[in-house]
């Protein structure tokens, strides 16, 4: 180890890059170019992913939503187009017909006018019940959310989507405890919830079930509901046997695809992880690719340079220089500079992934939440540069070793 320390060996190696400026500058650029590509893509990605984790984050990711729509096919005397309604008679049934099911939350939704005072705006209002939040969390910003004793008691209160609070309160007033009109009837503000990236419902007002079923006469028909499986449940077959179900329930024939319409979150889920892992595939590929053709452009120009230091190396030769001190000359010369290459490409991507942080990261809607890349897969990839640049630093090393003292002095 003693030669990595020895002056001579480094002034050596700034003779040997000093005299070839251009092409060496060239040829850190290429390797620098292949890891800084690297970091930045992996980075962009994780940033991607995260953003995509931020959208979906308030949602129970393994759920299915069902509706009703109108029958395609006869059957057993009914006629096609018929319209079908759900219930919550449908509801009881899948919660004792299916012990995957981890929640269930039937829905109803109407739209009215939402008055205060003066101030007045349309807006969707939604029956649920509390388990609603465990399905899809609520980001609360004053308040609760609805409990089983204002189901119980059929309450008159509500909570509302910071867009309406805004349109009908006065900024930084408490609107809990305050009363609104939904309708003709007057309710009591209890909570306030800021919609997220992804909201199904709109700018919505959240009322009690048992308060919607009466007051919009209702009955036990329900708008839609959302189902979300235990860990572990083949959702997109859970899927299925619900649909089928629900035909034979309701008396449809099992092949009639018009009849319920369905989303399954899961699916949807997986379509972007599939990208995202696509990508991450693509840029390992296009990084490492990259890394490995700038790693060869440094064993091209080592060639060249021992083939112009051939006299150099003969005059060693003949003074006493072994063949394994012309080797670790050339390979150290090749380690030093794809070392040089690959932190130079590495500040400058952390570089980058700070502007798209700074730049794309931040607001409302960022395109990018966190893009950062791991400091292990950083000292991995760090790691197969090195190892290339090792590898690839042996063949002009052998090549030096080939060379001759007598015919090196007789080179020209």
């Amino acid at each position: 180890m003693k030669f990595i320390f020895d002056s001579d060996t480094w002034q050596e190696i700034y003779g040997g890059i000093r005299k070839n400026k251009t092409r060496t500058v060239i040829t850190i650029i290429g390797v620098l170019w292949g890891i800084f590509l690297l970091v930045t893509l992996l980075g962009a990605s994780r940033g991607l992913e995260n953003n995509f984790k931020n959208i979906f984050g308030d949602f129970a990711t393994n759920s299915v939503f069902v509706w009703s729509q109108r029958t395609e096919l006869p059957f057993k005397g009914f006629q096609k187009g018929r319209r079908l309604r759900l219930t919550t008679n449908d509801v009881e049934i899948l919660k004792r017909e299916y012990k995957e099911i981890k929640f269930i939350a039937p829905r109803s939704q109407s739209n009215s006018a939402i008055t205060r005072g003066f101030k007045t705006g349309n807006f969707n209002i939604s029956g649920d019940l509390p388990v609603l939040d465990k399905v899809q969390k609520k980001d609360l910003v004053y308040g609760r959310f609805l409990n089983e004793n204002d189901i119980k008691l059929k309450a008159k209160v509500c909570v509302i989507e910071l867009e309406i609070y805004e349109q009908l309160f006065d900024k930084n007033e408490d609107p809990v405890g305050e009363m609104v009109n939904i309708g003709n009837i007057s309710y009591k503000v209890i909570g306030v919830y800021k919609n997220g990236n992804i909201s199904f419902d709109g700018s919505a007002a959240y009322i009690p079930f048992t308060t919607f079923q009466q007051v919009f006469n209702r009955a036990n028909r329900i708008s839609w509901m959302m189902i979300t499986a235990n860990e572990g449940v083949d959702i997109l077959q859970m899927e299925k046997d619900l649909l089928l179900t629900l035909k034979n329930i309701h008396k449809v024939d099992p092949e009639d695809k018009k009849a319920f319409g369905s989303a399954n979150l899961a699916v949807e889920i997986g379509k972007v992880t599939g990208f995202l892992t696509g990508m991450q595939f693509l840029t390992w590929f296009v990084g490492i690719a990259t890394l490995i053709a700038g790693v060869f452009a440094i064993g091209n120009i080592l060639l060249i340079t021992v083939k112009e230091r051939t006299k150099e190396i003969g005059i060693r030769r003949a003074i006493g220089a072994t063949p394994i001190e012309i080797r670790r000359q050339v390979v150290l010369e090749s380690v030093f500079l794809t070392t040089v290459a690959g932190m130079l490409g590495i500040i400058f991507g952390g570089f980058v992934l700070f502007l798209l942080d700074y730049f794309l990261g931040s607001g409302p809607d960022p395109t990018l939440v966190n893009p950062t890349v791991n400091i292990p897969i950083i000292l991995f990839a760090f790691l197969i540069l090195i190892v290339l640049g090792t590898l690839i630093g042996l063949i002009p090393a052998y090549m030096a070793t080939l060379v001759k003292p007598i015919d090196a002095l007789r080179d020209e």
